[in-house]
Formats: C-alpha cells, sequence, structure tokens
C-alpha cells in the first residue's frame, strides 16, 4: 500500500479515472506493459474495471514507486505549464456586444482562435448588451491603468466619455485606433457624416440605429411624423413608447436631441413619452387593447420582426436614425500584439455578422451595409463630443427627462 503523499488521485480508483485526469499516468503504464492503454476504446472498457493498485500487483510493480513517479511527471509537466504561462504576455478583452450579435460574433472569434498559436495568453469575456454595464463600471473603478482591458468594445456614450471611467484616460493617451482603415464604409463618409476618430484613439465596428414605427390604426387623423422634429410636435404627446431601458441608444437619443433643440427638446421628449417596452414587446404593441403607442423608437433590427401587411410601418426618420456607435478601444502599447485581434473584428466578416445578422450597419468599406443611399444617419459628432462633458450631459438630459415624466409636465 502506497504511503506517499498523494493530493492527484487514490491507488483505488480505477485505471480510466486516473488517466482521464492525467496523460502522465497513460505514459508510465504504456511503459510499464499495459499497452491498451494507447487505445481509448480499451482504455474505457478494461480502465474501468481495475482499479490502479490491483493492475499493478497483476504485473507485480512495486506500487510506491510507481506512484511516486507519475506524481513526478505531473509535477514537472505542471511547472513548464505554469512556467511558459510565467513567460507569456496576458492579453485581456472585455466589453458588451448586441443581444442579437452576440452569440454569432463570439462563434466567428473561437473559430477563428483555433488554428492560431498566440505568443500570449488571451482571457476574452464578451457580454450581451442586455446584462448592462455596470460590472464594466466596477472594472473601470477599481483597476489600475496597467489593468485596465487591453480591448475594450461597448455600445454608447456612456462608458467612455465619463470622466471618472475611460473618460480620465482620453487625454493620457493610451488608446489607439490600430484598425487598418484611411476612411470608413462610404454610409459613414460622405459630405453630412463621418464617424472616423480625427485624434486617432477610438475605433468602432458599427451603429445601433434608432427608427420609428408607426402604429397607423392609432393614428386618428395625424399625419405619419417622418423626422424627429415631427415627432416633438404636441400632437404626439403621450403617444410614443422610447427605448428607455436601452441606456446606450437612450441616451444617444437624449445627446442629440439636446444638441439640436437643447433644454426645450428634452422636455418635449417627456411629454411625448407613453410607456417604454422592450423592442420585442414593440413589435407586437398594436395587439395591445390599450396603451397602445402611436410610434414606437426602437432599434432597426427589430423592425424586420414586424408582420408584413400589418398595421406596423417601420420608417426611418429623414433628418436621420439617430446613431449609438460601437466602439472598439484598443492599448497603444500593446498595439503589436493586438493587431491580429483588431484586424478580426474591424474584418469583412464581422462587419457582415454585425449588419447581415443584427442590422447594425458596420463602418468597414468593404460591407455592403443594404441600406438605401437616402437613409441618413444622426451623429452626435466628433466636435460636439471634444467640447462638451458627455457624461455630465447624459445627467442633466435625464433628470429634465424625468422631471416632466414625473408629471412637471
Amino acid at each position: 500500500m502506497a504511503r506517499l503523499d498523494n493530493k492527484y488521485f487514490d491507488i483505488k480508483d480505477t485505471l480510466y479515472d486516473i488517466t482521464e485526469k492525467y496523460d502522465e499516468a497513460i505514459e508510465l503504464l504504456v511503459s510499464v506493459g499495459f499497452d491498451n492503454m494507447k487505445d481509448d476504446n480499451m482504455r474505457k472498457s478494461f480502465g474501468k474495471s481495475v482499479s490502479l493498485e490491483n493492475a499493478l500487483k497483476l504485473k507485480k510493480i512495486n506500487i510506491d514507486t510507481f506512484v511516486s513517479q507519475v506524481i513526478e511527471r505531473i509535477e514537472n509537466n505542471g511547472d513548464k505549464i505554469n512556467q511558459s504561462s510565467k513567460e507569456k504576455d496576458s492579453i485581456e478583452i472585455t466589453g458588451v456586444l448586441p443581444c442579437p450579435v452576440r452569440v454569432p460574433l463570439t462563434e466567428a472569434f473561437e473559430k477563428w482562435l483555433e488554428d492560431k498559436n498566440l505568443d500570449f495568453n488571451l482571457e476574452y469575456e464578451l457580454k450581451a448588451a442586455s446584462s448592462g454595464v455596470d460590472w464594466l463600471e466596477d472594472i473601470l473603478k477599481e483597476k489600475t491603468e496597467k489593468e485596465l482591458p487591453d480591448i475594450f468594445m461597448s455600445a454608447g456614450f456612456d462608458l467612455f466619455f465619463d470622466k471618472n471611467l475611460f473618460g480620465k484616460y482620453k487625454g493620457k493617451d493610451i488608446f489607439q485606433d490600430i484598425t487598418d482603415f484611411t476612411k470608413y464604409n462610404k454610409d459613414f463618409n460622405n459630405d453630412y457624416i463621418n464617424l472616423k476618430d480625427p485624434n486617432n484613439q477610438y475605433a468602432m465596428l458599427g451603429v445601433v440605429p434608432a427608427v420609428f414605427l408607426v402604429n397607423e390604426e392609432e393614428l386618428n387623423g395625424r399625419e405619419v411624423p417622418t423626422s424627429w422634429e415631427e415627432l416633438l410636435q404636441p400632437e404626439f404627446e403621450n403617444s410614443v413608447s422610447l427605448p428607455i431601458g436601452d441606456f446606450d441608444l437612450f441616451n444617444a437619443i437624449l445627446l442629440n436631441i439636446y444638441k439640436l433643440h437643447g433644454e426645450e427638446g428634452i422636455k418635449k421628449l417627456g411629454k411625448i413619452l407613453k410607456t417604454s417596452m422592450h423592442p420585442s414587446e414593440m413589435v407586437k404593441s398594436h395587439r395591445r387593447k390599450f396603451a397602445k403607442p402611436v410610434v414606437t423608437i426602437m432599434p432597426y433590427f427589430f423592425t424586420k420582426m414586424t408582420t408584413r401587411g400589418g398595421p406596423m410601418t417601420p420608417i426611418w426618420p429623414k433628418d436621420g436614425a439617430i446613431i449609438s456607435p460601437i466602439f472598439m478601444l484598443s492599448k497603444k502599447e500593446k498595439k503589436e500584439e493586438l493587431k491580429p485581434i483588431v484586424n478580426f473584428f474591424a474584418s469583412k466578416e464581422v462587419g457582415e455578422i454585425l449588419s447581415h445578422n443584427g442590422k447594425f450597419p458596420s463602418i468597414n468599406p468593404d460591407v455592403d451595409n443594404m441600406i438605401p443611399d437616402e437613409n441618413k444617419y444622426m451623429w452626435l459628432g466628433w466636435d460636439y463630443i471634444e467640447n462638451n462633458d458627455i457624461s455630465g450631459l447624459i445627467v442633466k438630459c435625464e433628470n429634465i427627462f424625468n422631471d416632466v415624466v414625473k408629471g412637471d409636465k
């Protein structure tokens, strides 16, 4: 009976159980005459029926000596693995992805990783946007500049321009757009819009456009609103469902309305609010018996779920679909290691997943977003971002909006 301090296995465990955990045991068993351990099927059938102790007794092999040799091999290999891990740099990717594309994007990334022999340890956590960003805020508050994720992805303005979170690193020039794009997709590089960061810090992958879904049965003589300005008119008071729960998109709406119409515009936005629903509820809101919104503001993706021939008509605002950008930030100091990963996320393949699967138009110039040329986008603008406290403006707009909604209309 072995009396070694063995934290790895018990000699009464079956050969199968031990060899499933430790390849080192397979090698040693084969070396002492158990050739059937080479074959997986034999290892399962024979290995499950005999304990290590009985197998060694059968071959008249000293149990203590054999066990000590297995342990030595396990620990030597463990030291090599640990040493290898210590020698390699670590790369961390963190962020949230829009729900409709998170699974196909993650699957594509994992498939891309399969044949890559990376010379660094890669950790990544890409959650669905529905999980919120509170967990990310906690990470940012707790980590030092060196501990920040090396690649960070998320939609919206909240995290990236909050002076207490990512915004505090903006002036330190620690992020760099290391994509190879000199210009973005023609949809975002024309006479009225240019999404590319002139300071070359913030890269984008695509955008989430906000459009109208109009229930024509509830118009009651009103004209179909075709612009944000028309939607803010008194006839639509208490008639519009807004994506309040979708913070990224709602904050983009608040900021753009404030930029164009000031505090009065935010008050009007509060006055037109009837209810707030998840987009999947919005597309079916015409089935409600009561409190049917006349107009629903939602991501473009969900308009594709409407029933043909029904009363719900999608409208792309003629003054532009307000967009919430999907940002990607990459650490400048690690751009060599990050470049292949950044190239993947900026690729045509990923662009088509965003655009074709999720209806989130891609900035990749090689992707056909299948959006008619007359459909414009409303973008906050880099000059406006640079010259304003964006996180402070979000709070200000929220307060004005909430005061109106609570009854100060």
